[in-house]
């Protein structure tokens, strides 16, 4: 519940701490922010875009997709990479419904956890995904509305890397992971759906972006297959970089001439890294 992790937040406005009173969260300065009736708060800026993009539909499939169990397996080794941390607070950045944390906190009992996600209709989802997370509404591209040194793990599943405001909320031996598609990801199904390509120095750009910040800590590859049906095929292309490079007409047409269910080869390379001082 937001709750149990609303002294963890700062105000976005002016960064001072927040508190919660009534059904909203206010800091010294009078700036206000209104916890929605399914319990997260959007702590966006005045000046900022609200994540509507995807529509409740788009949230719901994606949902409902992991929740099928098709990438249990890295959520597994994730929350398993996690708990071997130690951490008593997690924050996930860029959690869109909240499902690999809700597998961290399943394995960590003593372990809260905030899901972060630029989409509102992702974080209605997040805020229900598990009793000890919370959820905000907020942009990885700003500053995070937490305070310095507030997370002891920052979990980042294939969503965009804030490495200065990453190792500023990490406590200072904390450790963040990321996951990222190999580029073996998808396998045939690429060339014969059209779809973009992984690329080869994915690994190696992630390393440099994050250089400065983060020393690579650990590193494992995780490769799995799962039989999914065309409209499960639909919603994992959306899922990826393909979502905006593909028509939806075009892409069910290329549908067409595979099996269905057919086998879709996944993987991810799960890498850990420390917080450099």
């Amino acid at each position: 519940m937001l709750a149990d992790v609303v002294h963890r937040l700062v105000c976005p406005v002016c960064g001072s701490d927040l508190d919660l009173v009534d059904r909203g969260l206010r800091c010294p300065a009078g700036h206000a922010f209104d916890i929605a009736r399914q319990g997260y708060a959007n702590l966006l800026p005045g000046n900022a875009r609200p994540g509507t993009a995807d529509t409740p539909e788009m949230v719901r499939a994606r949902d409902d997709f992991l929740r099928a169990g098709h990438f249990a397996g890295l959520a597994d080794r994730l929350a398993w990479d996690v708990s071997r941390a130690g951490p008593s607070f997690v924050l996930d950045a860029g959690a869109g419904t909240g499902y690999y944390l809700s597998r961290i906190l399943d394995r960590s009992p003593d372990v809260t956890g905030l899901a972060l996600d630029i989409s509102k209709h992702a974080a209605r989802r997040a805020a229900k995904a598990h009793p000890r997370a919370g959820a905000v509404v907020a942009d990885l591209w700003r500053p995070l509305p937490l305070r310095d040194g507030a997370a002891d793990t920052v979990v980042n599943v294939f969503a965009p890397r804030n490495a200065a405001e990453f190792h500023r909320v990490l406590r200072d031996d904390g450790l963040l992971f990321t996951v990222t598609p190999s580029p073996r990801h998808l396998g045939p199904l690429v060339e014969a759906l059209g779809l973009l390509t992984i690329d080869e120095r994915k690994t190696e750009r992630t390393d440099a972006a994050l250089a400065g910040y983060f020393k690579l800590d650990s590193r494992r590859e995780i490769d799995t297959q799962a039989d999914l049906s065309h409209e499960e095929v639909t919603t994992l292309v959306g899922m990826g970089p393909s979502a905006h490079h593909v028509a939806t007409d075009l892409l069910a047409e290329r549908l067409a001439r595979v099996p269905d269910p057919l086998p879709v080869p996944l993987s991810f390379v799960l890498s850990g890294y420390r917080r450099l001082e």
